[in-house]
């Protein structure tokens, strides 16, 4: 969802852009692309390419935007509780040796 934020972007791009980071199969990105369209999060519009056929792109809704702001809200304590795990467990290590 960061990615279509940032800018309206096609299947095959965002599976791109995605694999520099995370290793994903390109099939698993369609159904869930399609499932965020059927949501509500995203519409899709074809544009000519100059390599090809049309491209689907992917546009985020009002609604994508907000759920992506939850998500990432979510996302973003889930990481803390984490690290706040982590640096418990050195501690009470620490305090044992």
């Amino acid at each position: 969802m960061v990615l279509i934020n940032q800018r309206d972007r096609y299947g095959f791009e965002l599976a791109q852009q995605i694999s520099k980071h995370v290793e994903v199969a390109e099939g698993a990105l369609y159904p869930v692309l399609r499932r965020m369209v059927a949501d509500g999060h995203c519409t899709t519009y074809l544009q000519e390419s100059t390599e090809g056929p049309p491209r689907k792109y992917y546009k985020l809704t009002s609604v994508g935007k907000d759920y992506m702001n939850e998500l990432v809200t979510e996302w973003d304590k889930f990481v803390s509780g984490v690290a706040n795990l982590l640096t418990e467990a050195e501690e009470e290590e620490s305090k044992e040796k």
